[in-house]
């Protein structure tokens, strides 16, 4: 098997997943649950399906610190400093800047893949030859690469890349970035064809997203320039300096931070079956139906006239429902969620109303 020993993963699996309430919870979120039934949490088939091309010495995880113990308990072939504990939550721009003076610290030759650790990819040999493709076009260049996904519907979830000039195989300068669109300019971007999902994977040589945050993001860059190298390469002593520094960043993501800002922005455009299994729907939609298009997911229901439904309940309990369409129905953990799919993205505020009326016993 080709295996270029500079390069590398860091897989960001920090996040709570409020999204998938009451199934992913804040002591245990959606990254490490078996969604799909095969025996592997999504940050596990996340770590198996980047070893075909990523040495798994090479292989970095980036999670929140009360995360640690259950990455541990996931991925136990894992070095010590392989798992880098953010103190605190500073979305994505901060943990990629620590990823990479983390790496840089070890080969300045590095190249990196940066990628969710919630993500599910159908077509796994077609990622793998878009990733080596990606990483052959970012290796000895000066350049920051992005993935974006060809968009089946006219989604407003999701942040969009306009293709610009070709460059070389499935690879563009990007023109432009947008934001989560509403509908109408969704439907346009759609039909014009040059408009495609923006993923949330991202390659780069560790240099080059090091010279692209100085550039944009000078105050982040400065936390992490603020100590020599050697300090990244001794864990104890990379572990002390970040828990006093990193709290101190802004919370930013790294498309405000660099990549909305960079000159030297490309996008590799693949299809590889990509789902980024962000909302009940997203699950709903990439499932198994029955005849009826309701999805069950491990649990016993008998339903009557009702279509286009999802059944999340844990344990035995015997799900009975006569009439019922669209719907989310979930249980877990002493919590019963019956929502719309339709008004999914209330969820997070169902949470936040919970947290705020009965403390942090259900979340």
């Amino acid at each position: 098997m080709d295996m270029n020993r500079h390069r590398y993963c860091v897989i960001m699996c920090g996040g709570i997943g409020s999204r998938f309430w009451p199934y992913s919870r804040e002591e245990r979120p959606k990254q490490f649950i078996d969604f799909l039934g095969t025996g592997r949490t999504l940050l596990q088939m996340s770590y198996d399906r980047i070893r075909t091309v990523v040495p798994s010495e090479n292989v970095i995880i980036l999670t929140n610190s009360r995360y640690v113990d259950l990455v541990r308990e996931q991925l136990p072939e894992l070095g010590e400093d392989q798992i880098l504990a953010e103190p605190a939550r500073r979305n994505t721009a901060p943990c990629i800047a620590w990823a990479a003076w983390h790496i840089a610290a070890r080969d300045p030759q590095a190249s990196m893949i940066v990628t969710p650790s919630d993500h599910v990819i159908t077509r796994e040999a077609e990622f793998e030859r878009s990733i080596r493709a990606g990483f052959e076009f970012v290796e000895g260049r000066d350049a920051l690469l992005t993935l974006g996904i060809a968009p089946t519907r006219p989604e407003t979830g999701y942040g969009y890349i306009q293709v610009g000039e070709h460059v070389e195989g499935e690879i563009s300068r990007v023109k432009t970035f947008t934001e989560k669109p509403d509908l109408e300019l969704a439907k346009v971007f759609l039909s014009t064809g040059e408009f495609f999902w923006n993923s949330g994977i991202f390659l780069w040589s560790a240099e080059s997203i090091r010279k692209g945050l100085r550039e944009n993001a000078p105050d982040i860059a400065a936390v992490f320039d603020a100590t020599d190298a050697a300090t990244y390469l001794e864990v104890g002593r990379e572990r002390e300096f970040i828990a006093g520094a990193f709290p101190s960043c802004v919370s930013i993501s790294v498309d405000f931070a660099v990549m909305e800002k960079a000159a030297n922005v490309f996008v590799e455009t693949v299809h590889f079956g990509w789902n980024d299994l962000g909302t009940w729907s997203a699950l709903y939609d990439m499932s198994p139906k029955n005849a009826d298009a309701n999805v069950t997911q491990n649990c016993r229901v008998l339903s009557y006239n009702s279509h286009g439904n999802i059944f999340a309940v844990r344990g035995e309990k015997l799900i009975v429902v006569d009439g019922l369409e669209d719907y989310i129905i979930a249980d877990a953990d002493g919590v019963l969620l019956i929502c719309p799919k339709a008004r999914e993205q209330k969820i997070k505020q169902m949470v936040n109303d919970a947290k705020v009326k009965y403390g942090e016993k259900y979340l």
